[in-house]
């Protein structure tokens, strides 16, 4: 194997460890304190500094990571989110509702942090480290194991949660992450050199009116995600059937279906490349469109309550958007130039982020107004946004190598 597939391996294996942990943390934040009778919209609070803090965090990692280097980048957001998991464990029950949110959304602004150093670096490795050849696929692997990783993090959160606690679970994930921190900084191979000493922040800011374009349909598809995934869904699936299989087992559930929807959603994205037949922005505009259609159908299910129904479709919203998912991120790094890949891929994925967190406020917000079925409306909007963004980016068919 050669060096560059090594340091390849390298970056993906420590990605998968921090994104393993960060879907357990999200699960068990998100459980523990809806057992504790948080609101929808004091739990979507709790999530809000995570994200706003990735979006300053990719402006500055691409940058960062362009000036010392990916090695350094992906190191400091592994110590970061160990130092993430043990300041939870302080959190005190008797504190008062508003000093809590307020500790949490801190600790979970450092793991934002944490993650969007390390994202930065794992993706941009792609661009710099993959063979000759088959970027589509490239991308596709490694955001597709990605998500299925996360996903196995939403079930041992939930898992740990209703087995050993919250503080227990969080010892354990920080003593995983620091043993993968410590081989990573023994073995990770140390040719990830910067590329651009001389980079200035100001730099980080895109001149290319594609990779802007594609910045903004991709915040609007994460909103349309997460409009019902961060908050809404949980809480609903929970207390539908607490009454019928009891709290500890709902949990197990609720877990298990996030789980299975974000281990679903990574295997369709690395297949995207013989599923989506045209890789180019035309392309993107169809499957957002579908996306929203979809959505819309799946409104009527959630009004009426039914369970089964709602979460079958909303795996096939996995799928679909699995497909939109990584032809952004195709796009992306054919877009970007080869000596600003990390800035480039920083400014997308700081848009990303600026997604994720309008649909973590809107999911408490539509959920608290008006349940599931509110939450799947406002994405029905957000999917159609996306799309359109996407139909103003010149088309044609972007190079998969």
């Amino acid at each position: 194997m050669t060096s560059s597939l090594r340091a390849y391996g390298a970056v993906t294996g420590a990605y998968w460890a921090f994104m393993l942990t960060d879907g357990a943390l999200r699960m068990l934040v998100l459980l523990h304190f809806h057992r504790l009778g948080f609101t929808p919209l004091q739990l979507a609070w709790l999530f809000v500094l995570y994200e706003v803090a990735g979006i300053v965090t990719n402006l500055t990692a691409g940058w960062l990571a362009a000036r010392f280097g990916l090695n350094a980048t992906l190191k400091a957001g592994l110590a970061l989110q160990v130092v993430a998991l043990m300041a939870l464990t302080a959190l005190d029950p008797a504190w008062a509702v508003g000093v809590s949110v307020a500790y949490v959304m801190l600790v979970q602004g450092a793991s934002g942090v944490a993650k969007d150093l390390s994202k930065t670096s794992a993706k941009s490795a792609v661009k710099l480290l993959a063979p000759r050849g088959g970027l589509f696929r490239w991308v596709a692997v490694l955001t597709g194991s990605k998500n299925a990783v996360k996903g196995l993090g939403f079930f041992l959160g939930a898992a740990l949660l209703a087995t050993v606690g919250f503080a227990a679970s969080l010892w354990i994930m920080a003593a995983v992450l620091l043993a993968i921190l410590v081989a990573v900084t023994a073995f990770l191979p140390g040719d990830l050199i910067a590329r651009r000493k001389d980079a200035a922040l100001r730099d980080v800011f895109s001149g290319d009116p594609r990779i802007n374009r594609l910045s903004v349909a991709r915040l609007f598809l994460f909103a349309a995600r997460d409009v019902w995934f961060v908050v809404a869904l949980p809480i609903w699936l929970a207390d539908a059937l607490a009454p019928r299989i009891g709290t500890a087992d709902a949990f197990f559930v609720t877990g298990g279906f996030m789980a299975l929807w974000i281990i679903g959603y990574g295997a369709v994205q690395a297949g995207a490349p013989r599923i989506a037949r045209r890789a180019d922005a035309g392309g993107g505009a169809l499957w957002a469109v579908a996306l929203g259609i979809l959505t819309a159908m799946l409104t009527f299910a959630a009004a009426s309550g039914a369970v089964l129904p709602v979460l079958m479709g909303l795996l096939v919203f996995g799928a679909v958007f699995a497909v939109n998912s990584s032809l952004h991120s195709f796009l992306i790094l054919a877009y970007a130039g080869a000596d600003r890949v990390t800035m480039d891929v920083g400014f997308y994925y700081m848009a990303n982020a600026a997604g994720r967190l309008l649909g973590t406020v809107l999911s408490g917000l539509a959920y608290g107004a008006g349940g599931l079925a509110l939450a799947l409306v406002v994405a029905v909007g957000l999917a159609l946004l996306s799309g359109a963004a996407m139909r103003t980016i010149p088309s044609g068919t972007a190079r998969a190598s």
